[in-house]
Parts: C-alpha cells; structure tokens; sequence
C-alpha cells in the first residue's frame, strides 16, 4: 500500500479540473499523477483509458501551455494513466490561477507569494515591465527638479549626467525598458502614478488614541515628490516640538528624530509591493509613530536579523537605486544602522519592527525627556490655564510657517486667496500672510493686480 506524496497524486477517475494539479506540479518541483489509483494507491482501473490517452495530452498542452508525459499501464486485469509533469522554467496558469503543489496539497498561489513566485522564475521584477502609454506629459518637472539638485548635492551623479534631457536621464537611470518608460520611472517621475499603478500614495493620520482619528491626509504624486511633501507635512502638522532657547537662539526639539522617520519612510516608499494597491501608512499617536508598508520580504528574513549585519536585498532595486543617488539613503544595509543612531542621539528607545506575510510595520517611541516636558506643560496648564494654552498654540503656529509650502500652491493656482490657502496648508490666515510677506521680501514672488483681481506671480530664481 502507498499513498500520496509531495509529488504523487492519485485519481480514481479523470475530470478536467485535475488540470490545477498539473499546473500545480509544474510550478513546484513536477511530479505523478496516477488516474485509475484509489486514496490507497489500489489501482481500480479506468473503462475509458484508449479515450483519455489522447484527450489529456491535448487539454494539457491547449490549457496550460505545456507538454507532459501520459502514459497507459496495466496492473493485472486493470488499466490505469500515469501523466508525468516536470517542473517548468517558467509560470503556468490554469485560467488565469497560478497553483502550486505544496506538501500532499494544492494551493493557489496569491499576493506576496504569488508575486515573489514569478520573480524568482521569471527574473523579471515587477517595477521594470514598460508601460506603453506614457508620454513626455505625463511627467512632472517639478520631480525631475528634485532629483537633479538631490543628486548633484549628494555627488552621487555629475553636473553633466543631470544636465542631459528628460528621458535620457531616465534611461541611464535603468527607467527605459524597451525604449519604454517601465513602471519604476513612473511611479518616481509621473505627477500622477496613479494612473497607471493603484493606491500608490502615502496616507497619515493622527490619533489622540489608538480608536479614534482626529484628522489624516493623503500625499499623491511621485516617489520622490511624496519623500518631500510627507516629511514637511509631519514636521509642519502632525508633530509639533516644545519651544525652548539656548541664550537668544530658539531651539525646537522634535519627539521623534528627523533622521529617523526619514528613514523608515524612504524604506517603505522604495521596498513597498506596489502591485498589491495598498497606500503606505503612517499612523501619529502622542506618545509613538508607526509606519507600515505592504512588502515581499527575503524568505529568511526576521526581526533579528534585520536589526543586525545583513545582505541587503530590495524588492524594488530600480526605485532603491534612484533614492540612492538621490541621496535619500546613503548605501543598502545602513539604514538600520542610521535609525539606530539617530535614536540614540535624541534619547529614543530603538525602533520595533513587526514582520510577516504582508510585509512591515514599525513603531518609534519617544523619549523619556519628552514625556517630562509633557507632564511640565500640563502643569503649567493646570495653574495658568487659557494664557498658557494661548501661549502653546502661537507657538504651534510659529512652526507651520512653511513659504515653501506656499510657494508650490501659488505655482499650480497664482489666484489663490489667503483663505483657500490657509484651508490647504491647515495653518491660519495670518501665518499665510507672514508666509507670503516673506516670499515677497525676499523677491520670489510679486503681486500683479489688484487685491480683488490680481494674481501673484513665481519670480525666476536669481543666479548667485
């Protein structure tokens, strides 16, 4: 007596949906199917073996594409088929299912699995397959001007590989694939990715508690437009830093060091699983931060051993190596070791890491001095009350005067009334209006018109 195996499957009787199993033999490691064989390995024969000789071969090669073995033998008066599948060098799918044969089971191979599946039999990553319908319109010039200063800052490209014309840049940066713009370079240089790859935007929200959201946003646009927009609106809206001084110099201190979440984000733009359609998120509570990403993980990788030496392996090495360049991170395998020292320099327990199927989530505290400032203010708040309140909350507007800011949303509406304004960058008029005086004084804006009419317009920037 015998019975099924890893690679052996019996059949009393054939029926066409035996065809997963096939297709599942031939996307792990082959194996035998035996038809006319009970559970027990008995053979009981089929009645209409002549017949099946010749429809299994064809339904097998029309169906999934490829050629087996089908033999007839016979066990005494009984004749059974034996079908013989070798494992392919490439996918195969029974309509459109991809089934892979796992232990004595057949499963159906589906998000993470199925994606690191094709990779490793195709060699093909998912952010260099071209897309077709691209045009020079669809990129956003206002990405391209990120990268080339971030470059040539970094020193990580030269003035003259920068000053060479929008596509040829893409294409030495490896975004052209058969003279194509592949998915890479469009969810790094297209203002609206999201044309061609779903949900791939950044979503923040911040929580009093761990149920309730008291207000989020959504940062859309390029890779490398979301590095920059995600990291000013943390830093302008979501965190805010006590205000001391150091003699007359203001110093603000923020809970969660700069370097860090700069980090954390830029590993979950570059390493997400874009394919899946599911936004990064980034999750603000008063006494941690989380940021998570839906990613393909190494098969061998845990928490350990991200946390120590490790060979670093990015699922979108395309997207890894234009941040590189870029300067958004300094080399593979070292941002571990960055989150690491900046959490020590601002007195931050190191970050947490949660990993499994679906990919990462981390967790940053905050320090121990943070918690004593909090319980200082409150202090305060209880024996002076509204003055002090007052006091904080025009401190916390100080902070969110961002001209830059400002700056972009007079490029894409030179109409835009301080009001509107003010609404969009979640600040109060009058922090618009010093923000826009501060433009004006320092000649990268001027109104023309009047106040009811006019328009304000972006001055070219004067060559030092």
């Amino acid at each position: 007596m015998t019975h099924e195996t890893h690679n052996t499957e019996f059949k009393q009787s054939w029926h066409d949906e035996y065809l997963k199993w096939i297709c599942g033999f031939a996307n792990a490691d082959g194996g035998t199917i035996l038809i006319g064989k009970d559970d027990d390995g008995r053979t009981v024969g089929v009645s209409n073996a002549k017949q099946l000789m010749e429809d299994i071969p064809n339904k097998i090669q029309m169906r999934l594409g490829i050629v087996c073995d089908v033999r007839s033998h016979v066990d005494g008066t009984d004749e059974y088929i034996e079908i013989a599948v070798d494992p392919s060098p490439y996918p195969v799918n029974y309509h459109g299912e991809f089934h892979y044969r796992s232990g004595a089971t057949k499963q159906v191979l589906k998000g993470n699995a199925l994606t690191r599946f094709i990779f490793d039999r195709t060699g093909l990553s998912w952010e260099s397959v071209p897309v077709g319908d691209v045009n020079p319109d669809d990129l956003w010039r206002e990405s391209f001007s990120i990268f080339r200063s971030k470059a040539l800052e970094s020193g990580r490209m030269t003035e003259a590989e920068l000053s060479r014309p929008d596509w040829d840049l893409l294409d030495k940066l490896g975004l052209m694939s058969k003279d194509q713009l592949n998915r890479a370079g469009v969810l790094l240089f297209s203002h609206f990715p999201e044309k061609w790859v779903a949900r791939c935007y950044t979503r923040i929200g911040y929580f009093p508690d761990e149920a309730n959201v008291a207000f989020q946003d959504e940062v859309h646009g390029s890779l490398l437009e979301q590095a920059e927009r995600v990291m000013e609106l943390l830093y302008s809206k979501y965190l805010v830093a006590p205000i001391s001084y150091r003699g007359i110099t203001r110093v603000e201190r923020y809970a969660f060091p700069r370097e860090a979440v700069r980090e954390l984000l830029c590993n979950a733009l570059i390493h997400s699983n874009w394919a899946r359609g599911i936004p990064i998120q980034i999750k603000v509570l008063p006494d941690r931060l989380y940021v998570s990403n839906v990613a393909v993980l190494p098969r061998d990788l845990t928490v350990e051993k991200l946390l120590g030496p490790h060979r670093s392996e990015p699922y979108n090495p395309l997207i890894a190596d234009t941040f590189y360049r870029a300067g958004y991170i300094e080399s593979w395998g070292r941002g571990i070791e960055k989150i690491r020292q900046a959490c020590e320099a601002n007195g931050n327990p190191m970050v947490e890491f949660e990993l499994d199927d679906s990919g990462v989530m981390a967790c940053l505290g905050v320090p121990d001095w943070w918690n004593d400032r909090v319980h200082a203010v409150r202090d305060v708040e209880n024996e002076h009350g509204e003055q002090v309140n007052e006091q904080v909350n025009e401190q916390v507007n100080e902070q969110v005067e961002t001209p830059d800011r400002l700056l972009r949303l007079l490029r894409e509406d030179d109409r835009i009334t301080y009001q509107v304004a003010a609404t969009r960058l979640a600040v109060s008029i009058s922090t618009v209006r010093r923000a826009m005086k501060a433009l004006v004084d320092s000649g990268k804006v001027q109104r023309f018109g009047s106040d009811k009419n006019g328009r304000w317009v972006v001055l070219p920037e004067k060559e030092s």
